[in-house]
C-alpha cells in the first residue's frame, strides 16, 4: 500500500502542474510516484481476482480458466 505521504505528494504534483511548470526533478518525482501508484492498484486487482469465484443460477461453479489459473499461482 502506499503510504499516506506518497499519495499527498501525488496530489501536490499534480496542482502545482495545472498551475505552473513542475521542474525536471518534479516531472521525474512524478513520474516514479505515479508508477508506484499503478503498480499497487494492479497488485490490488490481481489479490481482488484471486478471491473470486463466479455461481451461475443452478449453483455450479464457472470462474474462468484465467482466474483459476491466479489462485493457483504463488
Amino acid at each position: 500500500m502506499l503510504s499516506k505521504d506518497k499519495i499527498n505528494r501525488i496530489n501536490e504534483l499534480a496542482n502545482k502542474a495545472k498551475t505552473s511548470e513542475l521542474t525536471a526533478e518534479e516531472k521525474e518525482e512524478q513520474q516514479q510516484l505515479r508508477q508506484a501508484y499503478l503498480k499497487n492498484v494492479r497488485k490490488s486487482f490481481k489479490n481482488h481476482m484471486k478471491g473470486m469465484t463466479v455461481i451461475d443460477p443452478n449453483g455450479n461453479d464457472v470462474t474462468p480458466d484465467k482466474v483459476k489459473q491466479l489462485k493457483t499461482k504463488k
